[in-house]
């Protein structure tokens, strides 16, 4: 992918029939009108991303972008780089956090290997390497555009391949030491805040810590004038492979038409990072919860997406947006039974103008 058809790359958003068809559906089941809130919308938008009222959610997956970063090197972190690659070794034993819920939600987790540090291949993840990590972004942009446009091309690559193979659904998740600093300097300088508002403890830093995480943020937003960049500039500069896997993500969630599920702040800035680059790919996007991070609830906000869960979560890998996996499926229990009011020889509710008598 050139930075060309990045650019000229257009989303067909999905068809406003198709959403109030299944509207419609909900409406006659006997039950209170909206009555199971967001998760009836979340319904609503996956029928109309899947272009049918006969909505199935049996094939799911869990794409977890695994990339180091280079900003690590300032002292930003609790632990070292080899954390990254232990912790994605666990997810390809089955035995780490997200692996543990996925099972109880029925959903695949494919751990990719986009940016870990180190040339040898770890067994079980998906060998999709554009770098062995990024580079110091208080020295030097944390990637090339070259290697950024691979990763989020990756990252396309992966949501055709899930399509091609059936996944009706998507979650999306992470792993690197160091990505919480990439995503907070990326929500600051896309929203423009103060680095302050939106920079939290990541995995459980200092008091000496976070100040020395908020100023390395500021001095490379100062460095590189990233609060009048573009998004695509803003990425490459202080961002990641696994962000930048994420966004392709994405981006291929709009092409290939599947609904995709946020996890955390990781997952949100990279959301609204496809979103400012091609805008309308976030109607094929789904908010599991808003987390710990400070970011996470302005990033939302920015993308327009109602989280479900608000539970103070902070574990990463995709852990959040597998959660959102069990609700969809006791909502759509409720939908696929379509128990009608004239079965219960109840009234059916009306819907009325606000303001109507």
């Amino acid at each position: 992918m050139t930075r060309k058809e990045l650019e000229t790359l257009r989303i067909i958003p999905p068809e406003p029939s198709e959403r109030k068809a299944v509207k419609q559906i909900w409406d006659q089941i006997a039950k209170p009108l909206d009555s199971l809130g967001t998760l009836e919308e979340m319904i609503c938008r996956i029928g109309a991303i899947a272009g049918t009222t006969d909505i199935q959610l049996k094939k799911r997956a869990v794409l977890v972008m695994c990339a180091d970063n280079g900003i690590v090197e300032a002292g930003i972190s609790q632990t070292g780089q080899e954390v990254t690659a232990i912790v994605a070794e666990n997810m390809a034993k089955g035995i780490s956090s997200v692996c543990r819920m996925a099972k109880l939600a029925n959903a695949e987790v494919l751990p990719v290997d986009i940016g870990i540090c180190g040339e040898k291949k770890l067994p079980g993840l998906l060998d999709k390497k554009v770098a062995a990590g990024t580079k110091n972004f208080l020295i030097e942009p944390a990637m090339t555009e070259e290697e950024t446009l691979l990763a989020i091309e990756t990252g396309m690559e992966l949501v055709r391949d899930c399509r091609q193979q059936g996944y009706d659904i998507l979650a999306t998740g992470e792993m690197g030491i160091g990505n919480t600093t990439t995503s907070s300097a990326v929500a600051a300088a896309l929203l423009g805040r103060p680095v302050e508002e939106l920079t939290g403890r990541g995995a459980g830093l200092s008091d000496e810590g976070l100040l020395r995480k908020r100023q390395t943020i500021t001095l490379a937003l100062e460095k590189y004038d990233l609060l009048h960049a573009d998004a695509f500039t803003i990425l490459f500069t202080v961002g990641g492979l696994d962000i930048a896997g994420l966004v392709g993500v994405f981006l291929g969630a709009g092409v290939y038409r599947i609904p995709v599920i946020l996890d955390g702040v990781i997952s949100a800035v990279a959301a609204l990072l496809a979103e400012r680059m091609v805008r309308g790919v976030r109607e094929y996007m789904l908010a599991s919860h808003v987390g710990r991070e400070p970011a996470a609830a302005a990033l939302l906000q920015a993308l327009g997406l109602t989280p479900v869960i608000q539970a103070d979560l902070a574990l990463g890998e995709g852990t959040g947006a597998v959660m959102l996996l069990p609700l969809l499926d006791m909502a759509l229990s409720v939908y696929q039974a379509n128990t009608t009011f004239s079965d219960i020889k109840v009234a059916q509710y009306q819907r009325f103008q606000e303001g109507a008598p």
